[in-house]
């Protein structure tokens, strides 16, 4: 079994990250989607196995634009989103999961947490760290072949 915690859009709101240590301590992998990359790279220097996705707001990449993830049975396409125009529409996004053989898309870019299934493929998004808005976090397990998920709102 592997639990993993998905982070976007923390856009430099490290206190954000620090209140959920113990959180980020406990899981098997970190994944942060971007917005801002370099807040990735602040979690990876603490924690091992982090996986750093940029966005679109990454002027100094920290980490890959897209990244096909293998955690046990299941194949994870994870990636920030403006890249396949997800504000708009996800089947674009499904379509190139699915075409990776992706049981599970992550993405972020939108601020808004949401849990969509298309073609079979489960989109996930976790939703933003930052101070503005609702805070939340994807919270993440997989077990052999299949997954569960939860979103994690966060006090503001």
């Amino acid at each position: 079994m592997i639990k993993i915690v998905v982070l976007s859009d923390t856009h430099g709101y490290r206190r954000g990250l620090d209140e959920i240590s113990d959180v980020l301590a406990e899981n098997d992998m970190i994944i942060h989607l971007g917005d801002t990359s370099g807040d990735g790279s602040y979690l990876a220097s603490r924690y091992k196995n982090t996986v750093v996705i940029n966005g679109n707001c990454d002027v100094f990449p920290a980490g890959n634009d897209e990244q096909i993830i293998q955690a046990e049975g299941v194949k994870i396409f994870a990636c920030h989103g403006h890249r396949y125009s997800v504000k708009t529409t996800l089947a674009r996004l499904a379509e190139k999961a699915s075409g990776e053989g992706c049981a599970v898309a992550l993405y972020g870019h939108t601020h808004t947490a949401r849990e969509d299934v298309i073609d079979g493929v489960t989109l996930l998004n976790p939703g933003c760290g930052t101070r503005y808005g609702a805070r939340s976090y994807l919270y993440l397990v997989v077990n052999g072949d299949k997954f569960t998920y939860k979103t994690v709102r966060l006090n503001s």
